[in-house]
């Protein structure tokens, strides 16, 4: 039987990661200066209040979103690259470019989130 605080445990990341995804769709509607946590919890049913408990601040909230879009672009480079043979450094150096690339194409809003606009 799960402790209670391995339940607690999983349904805090499983709140965590609804309100990323919530404000990845807000920061793909308004970009980041248009991010407010206020209208995030306002989609999720939530009081304002309760996202700060999760998220300090709109900074926190935006940090973390910028984490998971570095993580994000990482994991797909590294997919991509572990697919070509050690020897072959051009193959494995346009394998990252290639993912990257189509890892940008599928998240530009994240992109844009850490490399600029």
């Amino acid at each position: 039987m799960a402790s209670t605080h391995g339940i607690r445990e999983r349904v805090r990341r499983e709140l965590i990661r609804e309100i990323k995804d919530v404000a990845r769709q807000h920061l793909a509607d308004h970009g980041a200066d248009g991010l407010s946590v206020r209208a995030v919890t306002r989609e999720l049913g939530m009081a304002s209040s309760a996202v700060y408990r999760y998220f300090p601040s709109r900074d926190a909230l935006l940090t973390a979103l910028i984490t998971d879009a570095y993580e994000g672009i990482g994991r797909a480079a590294n997919v991509a690259e572990a697919a070509v043979a050690r020897d072959d450094f051009l193959g494995r150096w346009l394998a990252v470019f290639r993912a990257v690339r189509e890892w940008a194409h599928q998240h530009p809003h994240e992109y844009a989130l850490i490399y600029g606009s």
